[in-house]
């Protein structure tokens, strides 16, 4: 039986309407003069900044920048996680020898060495895709050695009674069956890669969306900072959307329990 349009799409109409709401009664607020413009403002204020900034100020620039930071850092982290989560994963000796440094390093939160990040790569470019880098990158990792180590012991001893030697094993066996621990953890560093780009900017930044939002603040100006929460709230949902599509693909992957 055929599901009607409602049922297909009931999530997205009951948040979307809940949104729709929320900000009408905010603009409503607004524009009564109820919400005083040094503590907070409206959506129609927050539109008029964005055409301003989109057409006078540095807004594409600005996006440019931060894009430019998001990519390589999380893109970085994806590629040195997976390799080294399989790695750890695979190898116990290997595991045993780095798992405290990679515990310490995960439960100290990041933000802490900020400053030291920025004494060691400045306040350039490079200083901020290491911490969008450093913030995505566990994520992947932890969830990369979970998953090499949830690999079938059956499907292992399977191979090796064949005499597959170890790459056959982690082509065939080991890393598909990773796969879907994988994509949990890139979902997970989409989003703390976008709170690396923010805080990034933030400390010793000239350009970019943390910066924005930043000098908003320090200024007053409550309708830059909240245009620049709201552009990165949308590449978070659209991100981790994306995210989320990509590992319900490869869900079917996930071994058996």
């Amino acid at each position: 039986m055929n599901r009607s349009f409602y049922q297909k799409y009931e999530g997205l109409i009951l948040g979307g309407t809940a949104v729709v709401l929320a900000i009408a009664i905010w603009q409503a607020f607004w524009s009564s003069g109820k919400i005083s413009p040094l503590f907070f403002t409206g959506p129609s204020s927050v539109v008029t900044r964005f055409g301003e900034e989109w057409t006078h100020g540095r807004l594409k620039s600005d996006m440019v920048y931060s894009g430019t930071n998001f990519v390589i850092g999380v893109g970085l982290a994806i590629a040195a996680g997976v390799v080294l989560g399989v790695i750890i994963g695979w190898y116990r000796r290997l595991a045993m020898v780095f798992e405290p440094f990679v515990n310490a390093l995960y439960a100290t939160p990041r933000v802490a060495l900020v400053p030291l990040i920025l004494i060691w790569f400045g306040i350039g470019m490079w200083s901020k895709v290491f911490i969008v880098f450093i913030n995505a990158f566990f994520p992947v990792l932890i969830n990369t050695i979970g998953g090499i180590r949830a690999t079938d012991a059956d499907l292992l001893r399977a191979a090796r009674a064949f005499c597959a030697s170890d790459w056959q094993i982690f082509k065939t066996v080991a890393i598909p069956g990773a796969v879907p621990f994988i994509l949990t953890g890139v979902r997970q560093s989409v989003a703390l890669g976008l709170i690396g780009v923010v805080v990034g900017e933030m400390f010793g930044g000239s350009q970019g969306i943390g910066y924005m939002v930043y000098y908003g603040g320090q200024t007053f100006q409550t309708d830059t900072v909240f245009l620049g929460v709201v552009i990165i709230a949308f590449a978070g949902i659209v991100l981790t959307w994306l995210a989320e599509r990509l590992e319900k693909r490869f869900s079917r992957w996930r071994p058996a329990r």
